[in-house]
């Protein structure tokens, strides 16, 4: 199904999220008794609440989106370009808002297509909840309520790696390294944003950390369609 999706109507994204509050003691009371609650069932080696509020970030209800970066693929006469760009603000009520715009005036037709890796579920569903959160109009493309599974224009890496097997989970960065792709690196992975984020205040690290792993995503998918991969100079930063 996938080598036939014209590459250009995709548009390859991913998010780096963040607690919403630099920690726990600043967590309204009205929420703090219900990440207790969910603390309960997620925390491990005895954490405490207070610990645990580091991964809340994973979770909409708790945390915001700092970054979306995406990009998409246009033609050359030297082939295929992959164009990278980003939205990233403390204010997620603005970052929602412009990419929400940006899909509904760039990917609304039914023959466009997001990609993500888990994005089924983790990235598609969090820009949604978070968007009807902040009470921002949901772009076409991300509403998924109704849809019969063969309207869904959602693509997710990891899903074409499981070929059914719905038990396995493979992480990007394992991807690249078994399938032989040249995966941009960085000086922080995932586990590192939320102290990048809360403490050393510098989002546009994040941003070029989230920039890379778009790059990845792009070309694993291209491999796992069995196309070419695109070569480094074709790759354009904005």
């Amino acid at each position: 199904m996938h080598y036939k999706i014209d590459l250009q109507k995709i548009l390859f994204l991913d998010i780096e999220t963040v607690p919403q509050f630099p920690d726990y003691r600043n967590l309204p009371d009205n929420l703090k008794k219900h990440w207790d609650k969910k603390s309960s069932y997620i925390a491990s080696n005895n954490e405490t609440p207070e610990q645990s509020y580091r991964r809340a970030g994973i979770y909409s209800e708790f945390g915001k989106i700092i970054v979306i970066s995406f990009g998409y693929i246009r033609k050359s006469e030297n082939g295929n370009v992959l164009i990278i760009k980003s939205l990233s603000n403390d204010d997620e009520f603005t970052l929602l808002t412009q990419f929400n715009l940006l899909l509904d005036k760039y990917f609304h037709s039914d023959d466009n297509y997001l990609c993500a890796h888990n994005g089924k579920e983790f990235d598609f569903p969090y820009i949604a909840r978070r968007s009807i959160i902040n009470n921002i109009h949901l772009a076409k493309i991300l509403n998924t309520q109704g849809l019969k599974p063969w309207e869904n224009r959602h693509l997710d890496t990891l899903e074409m790696w499981k070929f059914g097997d719905y038990k396995h989970y493979t992480s990007l960065d394992l991807l690249t390294e078994i399938l032989g792709i040249d995966s941009p690196k960085d000086d922080i992975d995932g586990s590192m944003v939320y102290d990048v984020y809360w403490k050393d205040k510098d989002l546009k690290r994040i941003e070029e950390y989230c920039r890379k792993d778009v790059v990845a995503l792009t070309q694993v998918f291209l491999r796992l369609s069995g196309q070419s991969t695109i070569d480094e100079e074709h790759i354009i930063m904005k």
